[in-house]
């Protein structure tokens, strides 16, 4: 049934007249009368009668307008939604992180998003390895994804988004840690290092071996951990001192003191597949990147790159 025509019976049911409902909505009465009448003759029922109120819906035209007013909403909203989808405001986008990201810009401005984009189901999913974040993102499982090192794929398209400083995390006791001005990277040969397990996270250990040996440092392993709370925990114990990010400051690990290392910076990326064509998607990449703001503080980033478990 066309749409059209049920907005005529609607505008004929509320202005009480043809010539109302003609000039509501902008046409001849005439035209508006021929459209009723074979409206009439094909649904076989007479709509409307006169009364002294004007025109008023019979049974079968009280029938038709329960079903208009639904049908025109239901049209409205159908238009609604094309709309926002097209423009990117509405739909479901599943975003991988790394965990060290979620602690500075990358939470920020999810919340933002989340507040800009209301009608969004976002969802997040922390991973702790930029190749399975990348695999994600090839296999579907990912829309996108916020990471550190991202696979050399022709399928993936990959944009730089932000970069924050690295810190060096000592125990409270340190020598080191008796001041908070930024460390030459040349400390790292004064300390013991407590990394992440090789295993468990190739990427950031070696990059962090990758920053002692651009140095010329020769790195002494002073424990493993698994986890950032297992980590600092390691710290404030004494085992030696780690590399991470800037952003984990926030954690406020008690026993714990940093200290930013000069000339150093972790990038963050974004990561979508190159055939990707999704409004929201490109909706996402640019409010994200409008939202986030550059770390100029950060310095140089070293050739040694992003530090850090994802």
């Amino acid at each position: 049934m066309d749409l059209r025509v049920l907005g005529y019976v609607v505008a004929i049911a509320e202005e009480g007249s043809i010539s109302g409902a003609a000039r509501r909505l902008r046409l001849t009465q005439p035209t508006l009368s021929r459209q009723l009448h074979e409206l009439e003759r094909r649904m076989e029922a007479e709509l409307f009668v006169r009364s002294g109120r004007g025109l008023v819906p019979t049974a079968a035209g009280e029938a038709l307008l329960r079903r208009a007013v639904r049908m025109l909403a239901d049209a409205d909203a159908a238009m609604k939604d094309v709309r926002l989808a097209a423009e990117g405001k509405t739909g479901h986008l599943t975003v991988g992180f790394a965990g060290s990201g979620i602690n500075g810009a990358l939470g920020d401005a999810l919340g933002r998003l989340r507040a800009g984009l209301p009608d969004v189901d976002f969802s997040l999913v922390e991973l702790f390895d930029d190749a399975e974040m990348s695999n994600g993102i090839l296999d579907g499982d990912l829309d996108v994804a916020v990471q550190r090192l991202p696979a050399r794929d022709a399928r993936l398209a990959t944009r730089v988004w932000t970069r924050e400083p690295l810190a060096l995390f000592l125990p409270a006791g340190h020598p080191l840690a008796r001041t908070r001005e930024p460390a030459p990277v040349s400390v790292l040969g004064e300390v013991p290092l407590v990394l992440w397990p090789r295993e468990s996270a190739p990427h950031a250990h070696d990059e962090i071996t990758s920053l002692c040996h651009h140095a010329g440092i020769v790195p002494r392993i002073g424990a493993r951990g698994r986890t950032v709370q297992t980590i600092l925990a390691l710290v404030a114990a004494g085992f030696g001192a780690a590399v991470m990010a800037d952003s984990y400051r926030v954690l406020h690990r008690e026993g714990v003191a940093y200290r930013r290392l000069a000339g150093t910076a972790t990038t963050l990326h974004l990561v979508w597949r190159a055939d990707a064509k999704s409004p929201l998607l490109r909706r996402f990449m640019t409010t994200l990147n409008a939202v986030t703001p550059r770390h100029p503080e950060a310095g140089a980033e070293t050739p040694a790159g992003a530090a850090g478990r994802s």
